[in-house]
């Protein structure tokens, strides 16, 4: 990316524009159909039966009915629409932490948001289910089975659901967690909670959002890591569909769609499916094909992930790292036997990283996983250069807190005469500059802060 100035920018984080910042291709099919025709869906186009084509031969066979929105909140909003009409049911089952979208109906099923507003934010209606993470949830790596003892979960909300009297219309997840610490569930998982859902007749919507078209490198869905037995009920998707442009997708099964044109009440998306957002939707999955984008999302995801396991085994910050393809997460740690969240740590990170025009962010529920999820062209000369940076950032920051190396030695004594000549310039700064993201008192000027708060220490030297 660059700036107005110029400057460029090393992009980690955009999921959006999935093949690429304006890509060439998909800005020429824009423009050769907006001065050809762009109009309001309801009239018919050949992009729009092309395209549902070319997506749905993406999806297992059952998977067959497409409705063109414009946004993943609108996507999820209407997959809520098509469960709850189904079987007349209205309960939802989410995970812990999760996150689908910005609109009223879907802030009520994100614990993500409404877990800010204290108890009131709960609905009766919804019903919060354990995330599947195997690294600090409640089932870990060491459980002889986390898959079916996560799911198992789920069937004892569904069993206490349904002796209050209530009926579940849908269990709703992303794929793969993002906004929840980039989180991987167990293989086997989603079947089990597919089969207790069913049983109750429910249905099983996976939130693509964040992680469809490929970004996994070896499937083009996430849902499809589970493998092959496994099929969800409805797919939405959204962010990198138009690598930018306003678009989103509900695909679900004939009988679904069936029953929701039952209910007598017509649906209709003005924009939705337009000629415009079809070309780009048809153009971005040329790409992917061409410029063999899943192919490089293995290499380049499996070539990151090795540099940032090295990193883990030299510096006792980093507590795991998780990832499949172009999504992959760095869980932060102060400690890793209590696995004590190094939220400050990883907010100081990616605030330095930004200063070296390297865009990282920092997410779950304690905001200390480095999440990546770059566009799809990500290159491993870019993957060097942003854990070469971490690598510097992490070194300094446990120089300046005495943290171990991955050797067992302590770096305080390794130090200390550099310390001492140099006295508090450096760590000092680096302990304050972390003690202020925990809420005390040096105030660092960036980004974050306005320029007439106090400076007691330099910058930060890495």
């Amino acid at each position: 990316m660059y700036d107005e100035n110029g400057e460029k920018y090393l992009d980690c984080i955009n999921n959006v524009a999935h093949v690429g910042h304006s890509h060439p291709d998909v800005i020429k099919a824009a423009v050769k159909q907006m001065e050809l025709l762009n109009t309001n869906s309801r009239f018919l186009h050949d992009n729009l039966v092309q395209y549902a084509k070319r997506l749905t031969t993406t999806l297992p066979e059952k998977l067959s009915i497409c409705y063109f929105v414009n946004s993943g909140s609108e996507a999820n909003d209407l997959a809520l629409r098509l469960a709850r009409q189904y079987r007349g049911h209205q309960d939802v089952i989410t995970l812990d932490h999760a996150y689908h979208g910005h609109v009223s109906s879907l802030i009520d099923i994100s614990p993500y948001k409404f877990n800010q507003l204290g108890k009131e934010g709960k609905k009766e209606f919804v019903h919060v289910a354990h995330s599947p993470d195997i690294y600090r949830g409640k089932y870990r790596e060491d459980h002889p089975d986390p898959a079916n003892a996560y799911a198992d979960d789920v069937k004892k909300i569904i069993e206490e659901a349904e002796k209050s009297g209530r009926k579940i219309a849908a269990f709703i997840a992303e794929s793969m967690q993002s906004c929840g610490g980039q989180i991987i569930p167990p293989a086997g998982y989603f079947q089990k909670v597919a089969e207790y859902v069913h049983k109750a007749g429910g249905v099983f919507i996976a939130d693509e959002v964040q992680v469809g078209f490929g970004r996994v490198g070896k499937h083009f869905w996430g849902f499809q890591l589970q493998g092959k037995d496994f099929v969800p009920d409805i797919v939405t998707m959204g962010k990198p569909i138009g690598n930018g442009h306003p678009m989103s997708c509900v695909v679900t099964t004939r009988e679904i769609a069936e029953a929701f044109g039952a209910s007598g009440l017509e649906y209709f998306n003005t924009f939705g499916g337009n000629p415009v957002s079809c070309a780009i939707g048809l153009a971005v999955l040329d790409v992917i094909e061409k410029d063999d984008l899943q192919g490089n999302a293995i290499r380049v995801g499996n070539y990151l992930t090795e540099l940032l396991n090295k990193q883990k085994e030299k510096h006792p910050l980093i507590g795991d790292v998780r990832g499949i393809g172009l999504f992959v997460g760095v869980d932060l740690v102060k400690d890793q036997l209590t696995r004590t969240p190094a939220t400050a740590e990883a907010q100081h990170i990616i605030y330095k990283l930004k200063e070296q025009r390297i865009l990282l962010s920092a997410d779950g529920p304690h905001r200390n996983i480095l999440k990546f999820k770059p566009p799809m062209c990500f290159t491993m000369e870019d993957a060097k250069l942003v854990v070469d940076q971490i690598d510097e950032l992490l070194t300094a920051l446990e120089e300046a807190t005495g943290a171990r190396t991955g050797n067992g030695r302590s770096t305080t004594a390794q130090h200390k005469k550099k310390m001492i000549n140099e006295g508090n310039s450096q760590s000092d700064c680096i302990g304050e500059s972390i003690n202020h993201i925990n809420g005390t008192a040096c105030r660092q000027k960036n980004g974050l802060y306005t320029d007439n708060r106090t400076v007691p220490c330099k910058r930060i030297r890495t």
